[in-house]
């Protein structure tokens, strides 16, 4: 049996999200020209508001605003290593180090399950020390390019509970004793499931929840 700790990525392990200042970062970088059209981006941020669009096509849209169509992975490899070390150098909560190097001296298996790109977020996760990162996947081409199109699910809400079952079928792991740490309610499926839910600087709905649940509560600055 595996002993697991899953940490969420964005305002977990990082202070802030991640994914549209990556594809700021991409864009600044590589075609500054793409910026015009954030007034396009931010009316799909609105249309996701009031619930005409789902969270996975908003991801795909600003993905296709912001980066492109498509990509090269040796096209997208520069900026993603240029963003990683970026977060990891001003973004990375101190207590998130902290509880990665106790749950690894603990023997236990550290993985990253996150929302944000599995293609960018697996960067980060390395760096950081993560064992294995479990991320929205994007789809990649006969023409070997990374597409602006969502692979499956997108990691979040009960799909993120999904996919850590399905990496742990295909990992062949049996599940020992699961810590799992997120800063918001969404991953309520993934608290419920593990065995040691630990609330990080949670938002309101989240505190409560951890309140009701009788969940650990964690600040990580």
């Amino acid at each position: 049996m595996t002993d697991l700790a899953i940490y969420d990525m964005d305002r977990t392990v990082t202070r802030r999200a991640t994914y549209t200042p990556f594809l700021l970062h991409c864009a600044v970088r590589r075609a500054p020209w793409r910026l015009l059209l954030l007034p396009i981006a931010i009316l799909s941020m609105l249309a996701y508001a009031v619930k005409l669009i789902d969270r996975g096509t908003l991801k795909e849209i600003n993905h296709r605003l912001l980066l492109g169509h498509n990509r090269h992975p040796t096209e997208l490899k520069p900026l993603v290593d240029s963003f990683a070390e970026a977060v990891l150098a001003r973004h990375v909560r101190p207590g998130a180090r902290a509880a990665i190097a106790r749950d690894k001296a603990e023997g236990r298996r550290v993985v990253m399950a996150t929302a944000s790109y599995r293609f960018y977020a697996r960067e980060i996760a390395e760096r950081l020390g993560f064992d294995d990162c479990i991320g929205t996947n994007s789809i990649l081409g006969l023409d070997e390019r990374v597409h602006a199109k969502i692979d499956g699910d997108n990691c979040y809400g009960p799909a993120k509970l999904r996919m850590i079952e399905d990496w742990l079928g295909k990992a062949s792991l049996k599940r020992g004793h699961v810590r799992f740490y997120s800063d918001h309610a969404s991953d309520a499926p993934v608290f419920e499931w593990s065995d040691e839910p630990v609330a990080v600087n949670p938002h309101d709905r989240l505190a409560r929840l951890a309140k009701e649940r009788g969940w650990q509560v964690e600040d990580w600055g």
